[in-house]
């Protein structure tokens, strides 16, 4: 008969993630909103503030300097509504040479 040998068992815990900033939860919520703004705003430059949209225009300086004088001096997130691109990946090589070559 063999005795299993058991070690203590202990809990780790991990802290809680850090709530998101201002400007992360403006960012997320355009990702959030972009199938409905891609039907209305195609082409157009948006800015997010409190998680909707604020304004939008074909000029992103005008909107940005626009939106800012509205609700003042806060983060927020302004980009361009186009469909998403996909990530394109390049292959490449590298020549490796010993030292002293």
């Amino acid at each position: 008969m063999s005795v299993a040998a058991t070690e203590p068992v202990f809990e780790a815990s991990l802290p809680e993630p850090l709530p998101l900033s201002k400007g992360e939860r403006e960012r997320n919520a355009f990702f959030r909103l972009l199938p409905e703004l891609l039907a209305t705003h195609l082409g157009q430059y948006v800015a997010i503030h409190d998680e909707k949209v604020a304004d939008s225009d074909a000029d992103d300086i005008a909107l940005v300097r626009r939106v800012h004088a509205k609700v003042g001096y806060v983060p927020i997130h302004v980009a361009l509504v186009e469909p998403v691109r996909p990530l394109v990946r390049i292959p490449h090589f590298r020549i490796v040479r010993p030292a002293g070559e």
